[in-house]
């Protein structure tokens, strides 16, 4: 029954965009799952670890290296309540930025060693160029205005900076997801930013399970098929030029 009214309200998720009332529907089903997800590790798997799990989609995903990140200011737009930036010791400074802080600290964010700072993706709180890395992983398809995201990361990189960049695409919209992106999303960073690493992914239950091989696209052949973009950008260290 639950599930059946979740679909429900999925198939509805245009006309909520076009009532304007789509963005508390979709931080409740948001903040629902993360409340689901907290009490599965608590009860049902109370032993299983997650502090670092995410340390691959940073580095082994986008071709990094932990020492990459050693001294530098890390930010993880659309972050959520478990810990993606807890790996990240070596760094100057790690901020989880997510409108939903405050409902998250329920799920105990506090214990973390990341700040956590409540604002939209739309209004990131911080000086331009202020972070060597950016990280956006499963979260622009469920922002409030995807350009103006993008205009803020840009914004908030710092001139020859990284931006770790995740999305689905291609995927009908959802409560939680009512943004549908395309492959060609790449184009909307250019030209400040420029990818320098990209994969074509197949949809997989997991951004860690894309580590597993036989998991790409060919290029020509993943057109409008769901999927996963997996691109590591550089910002350009000269606003007239592409970065090498």
């Amino acid at each position: 029954m639950f599930e059946r009214s979740v679909k429900t309200l999925n198939q509805m998720a245009p006309v909520f965009q076009r009532l304007n009332i789509d963005v508390p529907i979709k931080r409740s089903f948001e903040f629902a799952f993360w409340s689901k997800e907290w009490l599965r590790r608590k009860f049902a798997a109370p032993g299983e670890p997650f502090l670092g799990v995410y340390e691959p989609c940073f580095t082994a995903l986008v071709d990094l290296r932990l020492e990459d990140f050693a001294g530098k200011r890390i930010l993880d737009v659309g972050c959520g309540p478990q810990g993606t930036l807890e790996w990240a010791d070596m760094a100057a400074e790690r901020i989880g930025l997510d409108p939903l802080v405050d409902q998250y600290r329920l799920l105990g964010i506090d214990s973390h060693k990341t700040k956590y700072v409540k604002a939209p993706s739309e209004h990131i709180p911080f000086r331009d160029g202020y972070f060597d890395i950016v990280s956006c992983f499963n979260a622009l398809d469920h922002v409030d205005d995807v350009d103006e995201t993008i205009g803020e990361i840009k914004r908030v990189l710092a001139p020859g900076g990284l931006l770790l960049l995740g999305v689905d695409v291609n995927h009908s919209p959802t409560m939680a997801e009512p943004v549908t992106l395309r492959w060609d999303i790449v184009d909307k960073f250019k030209p400040e930013l420029a990818p320098v690493f990209l994969r074509r992914c197949k949809k997989t239950s997991s951004y860690v399970d894309l580590l597993k091989p036989d998991t790409d696209f060919d290029e020509q052949t993943c057109g409008d098929q769901p999927g996963v973009l997996i691109v590591k950008f550089k910002k350009s260290t000269n606003p007239a030029a592409p970065p090498n």
